[in-house]
């Protein structure tokens, strides 16, 4: 087993383990002068205190609430998909609605994103259309509204996936005999459909969640100032202010903040497991009862 681990113990310390320290050292760190980007001869704090200015946090809050509606989306757009295609669907066709699913992440992800900017520009048709019915221009293009749209274009996917593969092995025998026994629609959802996909739908979360909160490409192609996010930040104290150490500080802080709200998400998934789990036992006493 150990043998096994191996190769991905090894992908893991290279290219997780280790640029995580580097980062956590250098936010440790100044920038000394102008044509310097980072030195540690001193170690400090105080990166830390200067990333969290009231500029920082606001874009942080943006970034927050950009990604938890886009990930909330994905999840509603998702569930109703990855059921047709697992239950509903032929098995024949599910390979080719799989497929479909997967077109999109055969072409590269700054190309998609410009294929917005195209479509949501003043020049694009949608602006045609708008001015032809006495609308205006419509001003789509880099606001929070197309950056919320690319993200939930860009990382649906990611999320249609995990629904599908925990879907796709439902027995269909439970659903109908929850139907046999006189369950409606919602109830043979909540009693038995939703506790089998609840994996599918916390790993479907994170997938979604993770990258969409160090997003760096949708918000730079689509937001522009108004829409700007977290990963735009540091990806400027880097390539514009060259600073390292408060760039790192940045991102050290947007790690946190990640790993904060995941142990929430898994902290509010155990709470509703064990509230349903007690709902059950209730009834089962209350039926034999």
């Amino acid at each position: 087993m150990g043998v096994l681990a191996a190769p991905i113990t090894v992908w893991l310390l290279f290219f997780f383990v280790a640029p995580f320290l580097v980062i956590l050292w250098y936010s440790f760190g100044r920038k000394p002068s102008l044509y310097v980007t980072h030195a540690n001869d001193v170690l400090s704090l105080d990166r830390y205190v200067e990333a969290l200015n009231p500029t920082f946090l606001a874009v942080f809050g943006r970034t927050l609430q950009i990604s938890l509606i886009g990930t909330l989306l994905c999840l509603v757009i998702a569930f109703p998909m990855a059921y047709w295609m697992a239950v509903k669907l032929p098995a024949r066709l599910q390979g080719i609605a799989l497929a479909l699913v997967l077109v999109p992440y055969w072409t590269n992800f700054l190309v998609r994103t410009i294929g917005w900017q195209i479509v949501l520009s003043p020049t694009s048709f949608v602006a045609d259309i708008s001015r032809g019915l006495g609308l205006g221009t419509p001003q789509l293009l880099y606001t929070p509204g197309a950056v919320q749209l690319g993200v939930v274009y860009n990382y649906l996917p990611l999320m249609i996936l995990p629904l599908y593969v925990t879907l796709e092995r439902l027995d269909h025998r439970l659903l109908e005999a929850s139907r046999d026994l006189g369950a409606n629609a919602l109830e043979t959802f909540r009693r038995v459909t939703l506790p089998i996909v609840m994996p599918g739908i916390a790993a479907g979360l994170l997938l979604v969640f993770v990258p969409l909160m160090g997003d760096y490409i949708t918000p730079s192609v689509l937001g522009g100032a108004a829409g700007s996010m977290v990963g735009q930040q540091v990806a400027t104290q880097f390539n514009v202010a060259q600073n390292w150490a408060l760039g790192s500080a940045m991102a050290i802080v947007l790690m946190i903040a990640i790993l904060a709200v995941v142990v929430v998400f898994a902290l509010l998934f155990r709470l509703v497991k064990a509230l349903v789990d007690r709902h059950e036992r209730v009834a089962i006493v209350e039926a034999e009862a």
